[in-house]
Parts: structure tokens; C-alpha cells; sequence
């Protein structure tokens, strides 16, 4: 739509003429806000929140590569620790363990030996995994050591890193009480301990909300 001139020039006049300018006017607004929204939306930083809720040394990693990847590009950060997933915050992690009885993903390859003894799935069953004694401290070791073998990082480095990227590592203060723990079980660099109340909002407005 061109300009008053124009439109006067070309026979408008009246209320066809307001009318169009309204139109004209309308138009170049919702251009600029358009515009203006873009913009917003180009700079702002995308946000994720995680819910760890497991304890165990093989769903340690999903949360901790997550989170430090998502730092790492960036983003703002949060994981709330609860139930289980406290284990994860603790000073000490020699503690975590795998618990291959009832996991369909188990077993996983030997890490050792020659290559195909290292190629067979040990496919063993539960109810005899259930009664070999120290079966869980062996797929525990043999995880371990996969894991060392493969060059990924420790647990303990994993979160080292996300401390180091500022991810906010919070605690369920609830389960925390649950579970009788002592804040002094825990690592210092723990952002703050709160409940599901105070959480929620965080993972309401961000962009990605993850359940592990």
C-alpha cells in the first residue's frame, strides 16, 4: 500500500482513504513486531531441566552427559535429584552399582578377552542371576571397566563437568528427609535443596524438560 499522496492519487478518498491507511498502518506494525519477536527469540538461551530419579551406575550417565552437553552449547541448565537419583549427588560414588537382574538391555559384551569371546551376548537368565552369588558386583566391574576401555568418562568426571559448565545440580529436600541423609553425604557444590513446588515452575518455562 503506498503512501497518503498516493493513495489520495489513485481516487481514495474519505472513509476508503481512512481506511487504507489503517490497513498500511496495521500492516508496518505487525512487520515490526514480527520483527522485533524474532529478534527476542534469537537471543534468548534455551533452557533444559532433567529429573534424575535413578541411583544406579548405568542411569548416572543419561543425566550427567545430557546436562553437560546441553551446557556446553550453552544452555541454562537444571537437574533436580530425587528419590534414587540423590545417590548421584553423594561425595562418594564408589558405591554405585549396575543391577542387571530384571533389565532387559542386560547383559551387556565382555570388555575383555579375545574378539569373539567379546562378541557373544551372555544372555543369562534372572532367576539364575538371582542366585549366583556377587553377580551384581561383577556386571558392576565389567561395566566399569567397559566403560575405561571405550574412553568415556567416569561418573565422577561427568559431574565434575557439569559443575564446571554451571549446570544447578538440586537436591529433593523431601527425599532427603524421606531417606534420613545428612547434607554433609553430599557434595558441596549442590546449588540449593528444595522441593517439587519450587522445581516445577523451573521446568514450566523451559524449553526442554527431561524424566530419567
Amino acid at each position: 500500500m503506498g503512501s497518503q499522496a498516493e493513495l489520495t492519487a489513485a481516487g481514495l478518498t474519505g472513509d476508503a482513504l481512512d481506511r487504507a491507511i489503517r490497513e498500511r498502518v496495521d500492516a508496518l506494525l505487525d512487520q515490526r513486531l514480527a520483527a522485533k519477536l524474532a529478534e527476542i527469540e534469537a537471543a534468548k538461551t534455551p533452557s533444559m531441566t532433567i529429573i534424575a530419579t535413578k541411583g544406579t551406575l548405568d542411569w548416572a550417565y543419561p543425566p550427567f552427559i545430557l546436562a553437560s552437553t546441553a551446557a556446553a552449547l550453552g544452555w541454562n541448565v537444571s537437574v533436580f535429584f530425587t528419590f534414587y537419583g540423590l545417590e548421584l549427588l553423594k561425595k562418594d560414588l564408589r558405591k554405585l552399582k549396575v543391577s542387571p537382574l530384571g533389565n532387559p538391555a542386560m547383559p551387556m559384551k565382555m570388555p575383555m578377552g579375545p574378539k569373539g569371546f567379546r562378541a557373544i551376548n551372555w544372555n543369562i537368565p534372572n532367576v539364575v542371576q538371582s542366585f549366583i552369588p556377587g553377580y551384581e558386583a561383577f556386571a558392576t566391574k565389567m561395566m566399569k571397566k567397559t566403560v575405561k576401555n571405550t574412553g568415556v568418562a567416569s561418573v565422577a568426571e561427568l559431574r565434575a563437568l557439569c559443575v564446571e559448565a554451571g549446570v544447578n545440580l538440586i537436591a529433593c529436600q523431601m527425599t532427603v528427609d524421606l531417606f534420613g541423609y545428612s547434607h554433609d553425604e553430599f557434595i558441596p557444590e549442590i546449588k540449593e535443596y528444595c522441593g517439587a513446588a519450587t522445581f516445577l515452575p523451573m521446568a514450566k518455562d523451559a524449553d526442554v524438560s527431561l524424566f530419567i
